[in-house]
């Protein structure tokens, strides 16, 4: 068992490692979601209002709102450019168990597209005049929601992958499904910056986060598998 759980976890290493290596070389792919929650999450005070009560009142709906977005834009290049150069055939001819290896691209995923926004978090909160105790519990919402979106969006491009027009229903597909960590994500958010306690939000992010780093793979090899026959 030992020795089969190093097979695995190396098998998984060297899929994450190469993913993050490549996505290095293409800056664009890291930057633009970034760039796009910086953008989205700074115009709403030049467009409305600087008066600080009323950013602190629309923070939450704005911070979630961009990270939803900005999620959206990098999740059609998570399984695509792999089925066009061949790579997703050989990890299914792999012989390893394809849930895990898809498990390890997903978080190569949100290291690249979802943490750079929980790094960024403190600066939009600043420029929503958010207050200082509340981004501790911003940016904990944020590493759980959008890593609940990232295994949503691995799901969604899995089961696209065989659609000429797949960034279209991959949204369409994705969205619906990302309402309750829109919902709870600007729940917390909303909480912690009134100065009351989040961790009823809190929790329910992380059980959805566990619930979906348990399903999302085994049903996206599943997808994957289809879409390869």
């Amino acid at each position: 068992m030992t020795e089969l759980g190093t097979h695995l976890g190396r098998a998984a290493w060297l899929v994450f490692e190469r993913d993050v290596r490549l996505a290095l070389r293409r800056w664009e792919q890291v930057t633009h979601p970034v760039v796009f929650f910086l953008m989205v999450a700074t115009l709403f005070p030049l467009a409305l209002s600087p008066e600080a009560s009323l950013l602190r009142n629309i923070a939450p709906g704005v911070v979630w709102a961009a990270a939803l977005l900005s999620s959206l834009l990098a999740l059609d290049a998570l399984l695509r450019a792999d089925l066009e150069d061949g790579t997703l055939e050989q990890l299914a001819l792999s012989g390893q168990p394809l849930g895990w290896l898809l498990l390890a691209k997903t978080l190569a995923h949100w290291v690249l597209s979802g943490l750079p926004l929980v790094i960024t978090a403190p600066l939009v909160a600043i420029s929503l005049a958010a207050p200082g105790e509340s981004v501790g519990v911003l940016m904990v919402a944020l590493v759980l929601g959008t890593g609940v979106l990232s295994f949503i969006g691995s799901l969604g491009a899995a089961l696209t992958l065989g659609s000429r027009r797949g960034s279209v229903l991959l949204s369409l597909l994705v969205l619906p499904l990302a309402m309750p960590v829109l919902i709870f994500g600007a729940r917390a958010t909303d909480l912690a910056i009134r100065g009351e306690a989040a961790n009823g939000p809190l929790l329910l992010l992380g059980a959805m986060l566990a619930l979906s780093v348990t399903l999302a793979p085994l049903a996206a090899s599943t997808a994957v598998r289809i879409s390869l026959e």
